[in-house]
């Protein structure tokens, strides 16, 4: 008994996700026995992050909704929305138009998309990111984002 091998279906609807990111396909076996659903996410050209310690290595998706998830996902209600946070960086970060981009440009570009969403994921990220040491920085740190808040919420009203 084996599963279905490639080639062994076909689709009978695509449609590309709301962020434009993947391609949803609604897929039947050629039997007609089983309908499943594929993603494709959209290959983007290869980019190189130049880390702290001065290697390099490629982007990799997965390791960063991996990090973010692990980082503050407990801040969000579900992982579609640390998804979302992730699909946002990778946006900014390949809108530089670099082959290679820091680490440390990967956490800024999440500070600024959690700064937008998520208030507490905000403050935990940018506490451990930028290492606080003192309540001081951590207080300092709230208060500007909460004058961010403030500041969009006056462009809203």
């Amino acid at each position: 008994m084996g599963g279905l091998k490639i080639g062994e279906s076909k689709v009978i609807e695509s449609r590309e996700t709301q962020d434009g990111t993947m391609i949803r396909r609604r897929r039947v076996s050629l039997d007609g026995k089983h309908r499943f659903t594929t993603y494709e996410r959209i290959e983007r050209p290869g980019m190189m992050v130049l880390k702290r310690s001065g290697s390099r290595e490629v982007f990799d998706h997965e390791k960063l909704m991996s990090a973010v998830r692990n980082s503050v996902g407990k801040y969000f209600e579900s992982d579609l929305d640390v998804q979302n946070v992730v699909e946002k960086v990778e946006e900014a970060i390949y809108a530089i138009g670099r082959d290679e981009v820091s680490s440390k440009a990967i956490g800024e570009k999440i500070l600024e998309v959690l700064s937008e969403t998520n208030d507490m994921a905000y403050v935990r990220f940018v506490s451990v990111f930028r290492g606080f040491k003192t309540l001081d920085e951590l207080e300092q740190s709230i208060a500007e984002q909460r004058k961010r808040l403030q500041e969009r919420k006056k462009r809203k009203d």
